[in-house]
């Protein structure tokens, strides 16, 4: 595949500092582009991210970081207009670059960059479900998109959202899984039979359906419970079960080591998810998942899951005993693995470097330059043949 550009700013309106599966993505594919090569910048606001900056990414971090309402969860977004205007300022220097945006209609990060459309630019959707801001938004979405030069969203569900919001046709790709970085890391040891969660503490991942869950299930097991959000505490509260570790937010690593040495991964998410990539990390690790059955995990885990309604903590308490009193044979877990790296990270960049190349190509800026410097190029060789 030609490589048709030599630099990426991958443009993220979430804090990095905050979990999520957009600042996941974003951290993941920053890391995927620079190990080929490429020059990359990542824009997002709040602070900059030691780790990502330390494995040799730049991160230009700008703006306040506030918690706003959106699908069900508080979205970490900064409405700074000027940090808006600083990424717009670092995506202008960007020659021979491609921008890539996610969740471009979310506040504000990419406005600035989107209206000046001064750069070849692809934009990611990962939202499924509508809501209120699609509506009350419609005119800015209206100007915004003129600055996109190529969409791709993660799911089916993701591409309807915003075909039917915002008149938006993209290419349905996927979330790429680090399946190298899961491999490397050492499974966490264990005490006894273990259940992993990874998310945030809020209504939509259903951890509350989770703890009662483990409240149904007499055996000697441990819970371990990655992650925060505003709900940690009155689960602590509640649920007191002492089976279960509350380990805050972690680290990739960690995070990884843990998923690896877990028996169980559990995925109670209530709605709202477009794209399993949870699901898809415990396959990774080798790990059984019981997961909701709803569209996006239905989707990705595609038969190597256990699915069970969402919400109901009878039926996935079940599963779980289950999981950990008949563990999968390792043929099932293998196969669930194989699954998994059709949907590496990757694959996902091999995609997305075919989309950039066809941008660059299109746009009149990138493509403008690049005729200048090949005709500079042929005149000066026609110089040389002159003298000569």
């Amino acid at each position: 595949m030609t490589q048709a550009v030599e630099r990426v700013a991958l443009v993220s309106p979430y804090a990095l500092s905050v979990p999520g599966g957009v600042q996941t993505q974003v951290r993941a594919m920053a890391r995927e582009l620079s190990g080929r090569g490429l020059g990359v910048v990542v824009c997002s606001p709040g602070a900059r991210d030691a780790a990502l900056v330390a494995e040799g990414v730049a991160h230009v971090a700008a703006g306040g970081v506030l918690r706003i309402p959106a699908n069900g969860s508080r979205a970490p977004v900064s409405l700074s207009v000027r940090a808006s205007r600083t990424f717009a300022s670092v995506v202008a220097t960007l020659r021979d670059g491609v921008v890539h945006v996610h969740e471009p209609f979310a506040p504000v990060a990419a406005y600035g960059i989107l209206r000046e459309h001064r750069r070849p630019t692809v934009a990611t959707f990962h939202r499924s479900g509508g809501g209120p801001a699609y509506v009350l938004g419609s005119p800015v979405i209206r100007r915004l998109r003129r600055g996109i030069d190529a969409a791709a969203a993660v799911s089916e569900q993701a591409a309807a959202t915003i075909g039917d919001r915002a008149g938006v046709t993209p290419a349905v790709l996927f979330n790429g899984v680090e399946i190298d970085r899961i491999d490397s890391a050492a499974p966490w040891p264990t005490d006894a039979p273990t259940v992993c969660f990874v998310g945030r503490h809020e209504e939509r991942k259903g951890l509350a359906v989770l703890l009662e869950a483990l409240g149904r299930i007499d055996l000697p097991i441990e819970c371990w419970v990655l992650g925060e959000g505003p709900q940690t505490a009155a689960l602590m509260r509640r649920f007191g079960d002492p089976r279960v570790r509350w380990l805050g937010v972690r680290g990739d690593e960690e995070k990884h080591a843990r998923m690896r040495g877990a028996d169980v991964l559990a995925v109670p998410s209530l709605h709202g998810e477009s794209f399993g990539l949870v699901p898809l990390e415990g396959m990774a690790a080798r790990t059984a998942v019981v997961c909701s059955d709803i569209d996006g995990y239905r989707e990705s885990s595609a038969g190597h899951a256990t699915l069970v309604p969402p919400g109901d903590a009878v039926a996935l308490a079940g599963a779980l005993r289950d999981a950990i009193v008949h563990p999968a044979p390792r043929s099932a877990l293998d196969a669930a693995r194989a699954h998994a790296e059709r949907w590496s990270i990757h694959a996902l960049v091999d995609r997305y470097l075919d989309l950039y190349a066809q941008v660059a190509e299109s746009h009149p800026g990138l493509a403008g330059t690049r005729r200048a410097r090949h005709g500079r190029h042929h005149a000066r060789s026609g110089a040389r043949g002159a003298d000569r």
